[in-house]
């Protein structure tokens, strides 16, 4: 079937160009019109309902969020199912499976809804949620008065007014969500000894506002030929419009006025949520939340220039400045693989031009580089994959390999071009070119495929793990097996026209030796070739010490596979590695019932610490929630988003470099030992500076932190989950659990969330108090509705802007405990007072601030926040000593989330998926050789591959991540690749001696061992060295995404180092023994 294919494209090598052709430029265009992203999308398929009742959090979990949760946990395809409640609203988020369509979701997510709303409380207000994430949150700015002429009211009402609806409008964005500032409130405060005097309840004072408020329609008249609306204008415009409502008349008549009872006043509304930058105080923010499945870097770019196009309507003296913007990690991602990759592409051409010396072979390998890679975008595009850290790295580390066959033909193709010259050339070379092509075009297309097919297991990951590294083995895999295709069809075709075995001869001379350089050349036998013959002049004295020590060299390999056992022992365990995204989400947690003043200093404090370190450019923060339904933040949360300078503006360490170096060798140097303080490093000095009492500080970085808190919950990449059926109980289970952890090495900080904690004032109604003066409960509870707690009965229309008109006590009558004990509740139509202490008792107590319910079940949350050690293994120790001292009660339990679930999801995986590949890989080598012995020299490469991959890995001091496991699982396919070569090779030496007769002894087959291993080192080491080398920039690179790329890429350069070196030495010493003893010596006996 190959060699079909092979001799179609030999004769239609002019179709062959034109497909190739169409396909390159198909390839352009697809390429220029991907997605482009820094990292692939890692969100859950996410429904949010989100509901509003100013209730206090244990009404809203029983009456709202519990019957929410309980109803929607039997949904289809739900994964999982979380619940919040805080002071007035309720969070439902709402997990689907992996795959699941978040429009599907959304639908089956308000059918289920359909049946639990109308049993909810009057006045509860439900909603889906913006179709979402916290993963969204891709923008966010905040508005500067330069002047300060502009009050932060005035800043809210433009942001909430304005410019949330012009950046609303922007394709792809869900939602504007605005935190800080001062929302503006009209505030009727009414004094209740006057009301006593007129004899009015609060509730009439209610009514009244309300009433007050309204505008009504007379539809049309017509009179004179022309046509008018009729209109009834009532809407209040301003304070004096509200003094003004009559809420009531006199015996004599006198109208009662709002003024006569009270006082009505601007002010600025009830606060969750705060906003600070850099420390210099409060400031109005927005955060730009794109759609689920959107283009981040094409919506970030569309509101930039929304922003620009509306920046002269701002108002005097007030700029939007970007403060969190993620296109820049997007473009520098991009960058940074952009500028790998042609490194890559240079190094591996400067490989093969120096080992083949010959331009026509080289250009053949150099064309089906570019090829393969423009070939490769057409599926990217079609699959939908995104050009992001993750599929541009799997083009980087398969550039080095995708050539390998296209080398390993042209190096058969000199050898026989060779012997063919010897042999007074009896043949057409182009025949010869064609055998050549077709003896090793077979191996060479199942050593790609195998490189190919040793990946596909990793397209079965899930989760994040699967959404992170799905699109690298996707544009990997694809990559290798065009590369496979190509080296049977363009490889054949191009090798047919560039080989060309007659000098031209024309004037002038010197463009004439051009020409003979560049289409003709002289073909160099590895014997001649001055590398070459360096190589083999090294390499023939050890093969022959190997075949005769060939039992001391196999034990010697087998002691240091013995030997690296304790190596990977000792290597830690992560599940993920770090992404260094250019910035930094601090999240500081403080004991609940923080006021939102006291949570604004803590803030402002915490910012102003962070903006003195010379790397750090801004320092956005917030307390308490933002405006969406994607943060359910308390006040008691602080997040500080914390941009970095670029690395070249961090202060500087000293190195082994750092004194004697000039900068033009630092600039290279750094690539390998930074000048530069780490962000490690830069993270434990903020730590230290921020040692505040009552602080509990977390960090991690935004993408990473978003992420963690959409699918665990956590906002700490570690942590535990406690459930149980009473707050107070997991409460002190938590604090147990904070009290130990800090024994345990590697606990930078612990913080247990105080679920019982908050603080709460009881008003307990006596029921024959009630009775007694006819008043119903309901009637009762509206006077704390309204006179103590306020209720915003109305809302203004005032052009584009809409403000609450809020109603109850002037702050005297409800400041503190004892005025609380005197307000009045109106009994008998308002015609009497009774104080408060007289009907109900009122306590301090404390109780939950904030719920948290997981798929039913109460839950409380431990943060801890790890340090200087692999996650796996801190979990390890600190999950036993817990074991050891922690004695929970009956009914709870605890258990780690964060990174550790994910991390326990991998293991599970790798234990089935391993054996697979290794399954699948034996399967295509027994394929391809028809032979089990074969097979198994093959696969001696995977252990001779992993003593190097474990040693390079230790000494990087690196730690066993899904990151790594992946570069394992390409070095197996790697492994069979490069062993199937070093095979050929010798079995092509020896059926070439066995056909000529000369393997009379061990010292011929000796010969042809020597033959086929030293005298063909050419193809062999160019094969490795383009796969190796091609990993050397990877590992050279530095910048965003670099981490990543190098924990993949660092298995594969140790890996590849130890088992080509073995592989020289012990497969020929395997190779004849098996030969020997088993065809040879039982021939000759």
């Amino acid at each position: 079937m190959i060699d079909r294919i092979i001799e179609f494209s030999v004769r239609n090598k002019f179709i062959v160009f034109a497909l190739v052709a169409v396909g390159c430029v198909a390839g352009w265009w697809s390429m220029k019109h991907l997605t482009l992203d820094a990292i692939p999308d890692l969100g859950d398929t996410q429904v949010i309902v989100f509901s509003r009742w100013d209730r206090s959090p244990d009404i809203i979990e029983d009456q709202v969020t519990y019957p929410i949760v309980s109803t929607l946990v039997g949904a289809p395809r739900v994964k999982a199912v979380r619940g919040f409640s805080d002071f007035g609203y309720s969070y439902v988020y709402v997990i689907f499976e992996d795959g699941t369509d978040i429009y599907w979701a959304r639908s089956r997510t308000q059918e289920y809804l359909s049946s639990v709303l109308p049993r909810l409380p009057a006045g509860v207000k439900s909603e889906i949620g913006p179709d979402a994430t916290p993963l969204g949150w891709v923008f966010q700015y905040a508005l500067v008065d330069e002047t300060g002429k502009h009050s932060l009211a005035e800043m809210r009402s433009y942001q909430d007014f304005y410019l949330k609806y012009y950046l609303r409008e922007v394709p792809g964005v869900a939602e504007v969500a605005p935190v800080g500032g001062f929302g503006k409130q009209y505030q009727v405060n009414v004094d209740p000894n006057r009301l006593q005097a007129y004899g009015l309840s609060i509730n009439r004072v209610v009514e009244a506002v309300r009433a007050g408020n309204y505008e009504s329609a007379g539809r049309l008249i017509e009179f004179g030929g022309t046509e008018y609306n009729i209109r009834g204008r009532g809407y209040i415009q301003s304070a004096t419009d509200l003094e003004n409502i009559a809420v009531s008349v006199s015996d004599t008549g006198t109208p009662i006025r709002l003024k006569d009872i009270g006082q009505v006043t601007v002010g600025p509304d009830i606060r969750r949520g705060v906003a600070d930058l850099d420390g210099k105080g409060d400031v109005v923010s927005g955060i730009v939340i794109m759609r689920h499945g959107q283009n981040a870097l094409d919506v970030i770019e569309r509101v930039k220039a929304k922003l620009r196009e509306i920046e002269p309507g701002l108002p005097p003296g007030v700029k939007v400045v970007p403060v969190y913007d993620r296109s820049d990690l997007i473009l520098r991602s991009i960058d940074n693989l952009r500028t790998t990759v042609i490194e890559v592409l240079v190094t591996v051409s400067l490989v093969i031009l120096l080992f083949l010396w010959h331009v026509p072979s080289a250009l053949i390998p150099l064309i089906t580089i570019p090829v393969v890679i423009l070939l490769s975008f057409i599926p990217f595009r079609l699959m939908g994959i995104s050009a992001n850290i993750m599929s541009l790295c799997g083009i980087a580390i398969a550039i080095g390999a995708m050539v390998d066959a296209s080398i390993v033909i042209v190096e058969q193709t000199h050898k026989n071009l060779e012997q063919w010259e010897k042999d007074g050339r009896r043949e057409d070379y182009r025949s010869v070119v064609l055998r050549a092509v077709k003896q090793v075009a077979g191996p060479s297309f199942f050593a790609l495929l195998v490189i190919a097919v040793a990946f596909l297991p990793i397209l079965t990951l899930e989760a994040q793990e699967g959404r992170l590294f799905k699109p690298l083995a996707y544009t990997k895999n694809l990559a290798m097996i065009i590369a496979a295709v190509l080296a049977i069809t363009l490889d054949p075709a191009l090798r047919l026209l560039l080989t060309r075995m007659e000098d031209f001869s024309f004037r002038p001379q010197w463009l004439s030796r051009l020409a003979n350089t560049l289409f003709a050349g002289s073909i160099h036998s590895e014997e001649k070739h001055p590398v070459s013959r360096f190589l083999m002049r090294i390499y023939d004295p050890v093969l022959t010490w190997s075949l005769r020590w060939k039992w001391a060299v196999i034990a010697g390999a087998l002691g240091l596979m013995i030997i690296t056992v304790p190596v990977y022992f000792k290597l830690g365990s992560e599940f993920m590695p770090p992404l260094e995204e250019g910035s930094i989400l601090y999240m500081p947690t403080t004991m609940p019932g923080i006021s939102i003043a006291e949570a604004r200093k803590v803030l402002q404090a915490t910012n102003r610490i962070i903006k003195q370190f010379p790397e750090v450019e801004h320092v956005l923060g917030k307390a308490g929630r933002a405006e969406t339904s994607t943060d359910p933040a308390p006040l008691s949360m602080l997040e500080t988003v914390i941009i970095l300078k670029p690395k070249s503006e961090w202060r500087k360490a000293d190195t082994w470099y750092s004194s004697w170096a000039p900068e033009w060798i630092k600039s290279l140097l750094r690539r390998v030992t930074p000048d530069h303080i780490s962000q490690e490093e830069l993270i434990g000095q903020m730590n230290s500076a921020l040692k505040i009492t009552g602080l509990f500080n977390a960090w991690t970085m935004p993408i990473k932190g978003r992420f963690d808190m959409l699918s665990t919950g956590l906002r700490t990449p570690v942590g535990l989950k406690i459930s149980g059926s009473d707050l107070g109980a997991i409460e002190e289970i938590g604090a147990r659990i904070e009290s130990l952890l800090p024994s345990v090495e590697g606990t930078r900080a612990v913080f247990a969330e105080r679920t019982a904690s908050g603080y709460f004032i009881d008003i307990e109604w006596n029921r024959d108090q009630l009775a007694r003066y006819g008043l119903s409960m309901q009637e009762a509870q509206a006077v704390v509705e309204n006179a103590i707690g306020g209720d915003n009965v109305t809302t203004t229309v005032e052009g584009r802007e809409r403000y609450p008109v809020n109603v109850r006590y002037k702050r005297d009558f409800r400041s503190d405990l004892g005025a609380l004990k005197r307000v009045l509740v109106p009994v008998a139509g308002g015609q009497k007072q009774i104080p408060l202490s007289h009907l109900a008792d009122i306590r301090m107590k404390s109780g939950p601030s904030m719920i948290r319910n997981e798929n039913g079940l109460l839950t409380g949350y431990v943060y801890v926040d790890v340090a200087g050690r692999d996650p796996n293994g801190y979990i390890a120790e600190a999950d036993r000593l817990l074991r050891k001292e922690l004695k929970i009660p009956p009914g709870y339990a605890f258990a780690w989330s964060g990174d550790y679930q994910a991390s326990q999801r991998v293991t599970d995986w790798l234990t089935v998926i391993v054996p697979v590949t290794l399954f699948l890989i034996i399967l295509l080598l027994y394929l391809n050789t028809r032979s089990l012995i074969k097979t198994g020299i093959v696969l001696l490469a995977v252990p001779f591959s992993a003593i190097g991959a474990f040693w390079f890995l230790y000494l990087l001091g690196y730690n066993m991540s899904i990151g790594v496991w992946v570069g394992l699982i390409a070095l197996l396919g790697v492994d069979a690749e490069t062993g199937v070569f070093m095979l050929l090779y010798l079995d092509l030496a020896y059926e070439q001696a066995k056909k000529e007769g000369r393997l009379k002894s061990l010292a011929d087959l000796q010969e042809a061992i020597r033959y086929g291993a030293v005298r063909r080192l050419r193809p062999k080491f160019m094969t490795v060295s383009t796969t190796f080398i091609g990993l050397v920039p990877i590992m050279w690179s530095i910048g965003a995404g670099s981490d990543v790329m190098k924990r993949i890429a660092a298995p594969l350069v140790g890996g590849i180092f130890t088992s080509f070196f073995l592989e020289l030495l012990i497969y020929p010493a395997v190779y004849q023994i098996w030969k020997w003893n088993f065809e040879l010596k039982k021939q000759k006996y």
